[in-house]
């Protein structure tokens, strides 16, 4: 008899629910981007449940460039720009193809919500039309 319970109780631990998830691919990775431009300090935050690998910014083409890798088949994320960085019209390429993920945008922040599929890396590209808006060119302070 009590090795029927013993058993009852291992099992329990052992077997996962029919609905379970992975713990993986609920975990969050966070990366805090740190972007230096024109005198200003801004901070980038994505939130996902894939690597950053690298990233580069580009305040000509007013452009940041991903390098991501994943180990899963089902990719979620979310960025935080702030508005005074980019804002305007946002362009987003995935692998050099023309994505189009969830914006919700305030007057301090823009979130965007990233669901892709696919393991290994991947390149995300995300264009505006406007840079540093809002922000006093003559006197750059320090913003996060």
């Amino acid at each position: 008899m009590k090795s029927l319970i013993i058993l009852s109780v291992i099992l329990i631990f052992v077997i996962t629910p029919v609905y379970g998830q992975l713990l993986s691919d609920a975990t969050g990775l966070i990366n805090r981007i740190d972007i230096q431009t024109s005198g200003y300090d801004f901070e980038v935050v994505l939130t996902a449940n894939f690597d950053l690998v690298d990233y580069t910014f580009d305040k000509n083409s007013k452009q940041i460039t991903l390098y991501l890798d994943s180990g899963l088949e089902n990719n979620l994320g979310e960025i935080i720009i702030p508005s005074t960085l980019l804002n305007g019209d946002f362009t987003f390429f995935l692998n050099d193809q023309e994505f189009f993920p969830k914006i919700l945008s305030s007057e301090r922040v823009h979130f965007i919500t990233l669901k892709f599929t696919g393991f290994g890396s991947h390149v995300l590209s995300i264009s505006a039309s406007e840079y540093l808006v809002g922000l006093d060119q003559t006197d750059p302070i320090q913003n996060t």
